[in-house]
């Protein structure tokens, strides 16, 4: 039963950050990119000053795949990095702990590029 609930969970707090996102889609003038990096920089934000890491252990896989969960591991790994590299871990920590999903991000990217053909918007 915890395994279910575990899950319902994730759904819910992953559902719950991508309808935020909808509506700001949908009421605001932001664009898309806009609000990504919004997410982004509320994931650093909400774990800089420790709220994020609550979610995180309650939700699991709900809170760290949006975007704000991007943000939770960058800024987890710039302060492990602080810890132990001092004050030069805030400029590589950030990449450090997430240099797989961005090359994983790349790689898919580009095979997808391979496989489809786009069409530009007229």
């Amino acid at each position: 039963m915890d395994t279910f609930l575990s899950y319902v969970y994730a759904f819910l707090v992953g559902g719950i950050i991508c309808v935020i996102a909808q509506i700001l889609i949908d009421k605001t003038k932001l664009t898309p990119a806009r609000i990504l990096v919004i997410y982004v920089c509320a994931g650093v934000l909400l774990t800089g000053i420790g709220i994020y890491q609550p979610l995180v252990d309650f939700a699991g896989g709900g809170a760290t795949t949006p975007l704000t969960g991007f943000g939770y591991s960058i800024a987890k790994g710039v302060r492990k990095a602080v810890d132990e590299k001092g004050l030069l871990g805030a400029l590589t920590g950030g990449l450090s702990a997430t240099s797989a999903g961005i090359a994983a991000a790349i790689i898919f990217g580009f095979i997808a590029s391979l496989i489809f053909s786009g069409k530009p918007k007229r």
